[in-house]
Formats: C-alpha cells, structure tokens, sequence
C-alpha cells in the first residue's frame, strides 16, 4: 500500500510526533506508516485522514502486489 502522509503532513506542516499526538500513536508508528513498512488499521487509516482533512483514498492507495497478497 502506498500513501501520502509525508506530503500531507508537510501542507499541515506537521511532524510526526504531531501527527502521531492528534491519533493516538507513536511517532515510530507514523514513521514506519510512511515508509510503507507498516499497514495502519482501518480505524488509524480512517483518523490519520480525518486528521488531513481529505478522504482516505486520497492518503492511502493499494498496489497491484496488494491484491496478490
């Protein structure tokens, strides 16, 4: 799965550890999110884009080796 949180964080201006603050989680866990390492659950997905203010689909998109899986 791919996604935007760096690029979206940057037009918050947000770090991560503010990122992490507002849902919930470590900064470790937003770090390893962005870096496509770890696959946030549908609940984190869903306030990290409420957070943005934009629609899920817009921070998160799947791959095609995500429907091989």
């Amino acid at each position: 799965m791919t996604n935007t949180i760096k690029v979206e964080r940057a037009k918050k201006n947000y770090t991560q550890a503010d990122l992490a603050e507002k849902v919930g989680v470590s900064r470790q866990t937003i770090n390893s999110i962005e870096k496509g390492k770890f696959v946030p659950s549908t609940l984190l997905a869903l306030k990290i884009a409420q957070v943005f203010e934009v629609a899920i689909e817009s921070v998160f998109a799947l791959e095609e080796k995500d429907w091989s899986e």
